[in-house]
């Protein structure tokens, strides 16, 4: 097929950069996100183990109370759900993200070291091994954080909830049943804004009740803007997916993929060659009418001007291994091209020339290789007409 000629100029033109690709991969932000989740589990794991052996194990032994190793093994367990959350927003490469995660691998080492059991040890071990790998791979968390209004009005919300059922359940500590500490009081607005209630922190005077019934309904409220503040990105990731169209978190997670800039009667065939994992389909909004075949197989597409440089930085020009422009202007592609070699001087591009005049002209505005479908075309049809290969 005259198509895969396309790949195969690709992978012609990448071959000399293999090695460094493979560090690259290596030390990418997949590996840095899964090594955090490994950590996570086994932190957990190793938490609910120490919480329920006695034995001790390493330098430390006979130095850590009981009680203080079981106060890890519990925390650990806590730290590791936290892993876990910090893991999915480190896929979206935010620097907030990075240095939360860093903080939290930092604790599990010193919860570990405070364990003292043989199982901790391993988690220690692994958590080092993270950071370092995180620390390799820091450039590669470089996005601001970005909240919405919404969102951040969900985090003030439920901080000040908490704040408030807190400080007020411990000035009216008297008044209450089975609360007398700080701890008490936070335990208390907890259960109290969950809608939990156990019932062992109780009001017994009036003013304590009504100063319950303002935490129900502030606590309910706030919590209930804060899972509206999740949803809601979720509920946006579905539509974008049913659209055919990526959100800048899926962009963010692509890594040593392959950039299809625009579409045309090129297009379908290469995307075929392509792993859907391993490529990100960039085309302007004029050619969205031509998407439905891609939208049915679920390609990652992004809508956008593939000449446009914050477009490019979006789809993760900086991390891609190769660039492929094939629509059918060769003056677009010539100009997407030149923005291409802006943003990444080192990427391999490959362009497909509709007319072959304009190959040596896509070929000055940075092309590494240029493919002319018509001459290629014309080529096999003399090769089979006269009995060649």
């Amino acid at each position: 097929m005259r198509f895969r000629r396309v790949l195969d100029a690709i992978r012609a033109t990448t071959r000399r950069r293999v090695g460094a690709r493979r560090l690259r991969v290596l030390l990418g932000r997949r590996v840095a996100v899964w090594l955090t989740v490994a950590v996570a589990l086994l932190s957990i794991l190793t938490g609910v183990a120490v919480l329920g052996s006695p034995e001790t194990f390493g330098p430390l032994t006979g130095v850590i109370a009981s009680g203080i190793r079981r106060t890890a093994g519990f925390s650990a367990v806590i730290t590791g759900f936290l892993l876990l959350i910090s893991a999915l927003d480190l896929r979206s490469g935010r620097r907030a993200a990075w240095l939360a995660t860093v903080v939290l691998l930092s604790v599990t080492v010193f919860e570990a070291i405070v364990q003292s059991s043989v199982v901790s040890f391993p988690v220690a071990t692994l958590s080092v091994a993270t950071l370092v790998v995180l620390v390799l791979t820091r450039n590669r968390f470089d996005k601001e954080l970005d909240l919405s209004t919404t969102q951040i009005a969900a985090l003030i919300a439920v901080s000040g909830a908490l704040l408030y059922g807190t400080v007020g359940a411990y000035t009216l500590r008297e008044s209450f049943r089975g609360v007398e500490t700080l701890t008490d009081a936070f335990y208390y607005t907890i259960i109290t804004a969950s809608t939990v209630g156990y019932g062992d922190a109780t009001p017994v005077t009036g003013q304590a009740r009504l100063f319950t019934v303002s935490v129900i309904v502030v606590g309910v409220s706030s919590f209930g803007l804060a899972i509206g503040a999740l949803v809601s990105p979720a509920i946006e990731d579905r539509l974008t997916r049913a659209l055919g169209t990526m959100t800048d978190t899926q962009l963010a997670e692509r890594d040593d993929h392959v950039l299809v800039l625009g579409y045309g009667s090129l297009t379908e065939s290469v995307l075929d060659e392509l792993d859907i994992d391993d490529l990100v389909l960039v085309v302007p909004e004029a050619d969205e009418p031509k998407l439905p075949p891609a939208a049915e197989r679920e390609l990652p597409v992004f809508v956008a001007d593939p000449t446009d440089d914050a477009a490019l930085d979006r789809a993760g020009i900086d991390r891609a291994r190769a660039v492929i422009v094939a629509s059918d202007d060769d003056a677009t592609d010539a100009l997407a091209v030149l923005t291409v070699r802006e943003r990444n001087p080192e990427i391999t591009v490959v362009a497909a020339a509709t007319e072959g005049e304009n190959g040596p002209k896509l070929e000055r505005a940075g092309a590494d290789t240029v493919v002319t479908p018509a001459a290629i075309g014309g080529r096999r049809l003399v090769e089979s007409a006269l009995g060649g290969e």
